[in-house]
């Protein structure tokens, strides 16, 4: 069951406008009207998105005289951070493994900026102009 609701999480914050709304909402609480003006989507579209959030758990809203706030429910979005974790570890072991088994093959490739030691021998051993 929780593994069912975990994708159905990662299907709804797959849809491009719902990451934006969420991306809007990380920063501060924002209406309807606002979210609308920065992502220049209609008010039925925004409204749809955000049910969809609201009833998922990742946004919840408070009413400020006319104007309804939504703002970020972080609970959601840790639980798939959590989830993520294990899979972040797996990928991470393996890009070190291939950056090391890529150092071993070309050993140039270990430090792509040269070191202050490096840039000061090359400017001594430069030929100088002639004048």
């Amino acid at each position: 069951m929780q593994y069912i609701r975990r994708v159905e999480s990662f299907e709804i914050i797959a849809e491009p406008s719902r990451r934006a709304i969420l991306s809007l909402l990380a920063s501060s609480q924002q209406s309807v009207g606002e979210i609308e003006r920065q992502l220049r989507m209609s008010q039925p579209a925004v409204s749809k998105h955000l049910r969809v959030l609201r009833d998922a758990g990742f946004v919840e809203s408070t009413v400020d005289a006319q104007r309804r706030l939504y703002r970020l429910k972080p609970g959601p979005l840790r639980e798939m951070d959590a989830w993520l974790a294990q899979f972040r570890r797996f990928w991470s072991a393996h890009v070190d493994a291939l950056e090391r088994h890529l150092n071993r093959m070309d050993p140039d490739r270990r430090d792509p900026k040269p070191s202050m030691k490096q840039k000061t021998k090359e400017k001594t051993t430069r030929p100088k102009p002639r004048t």
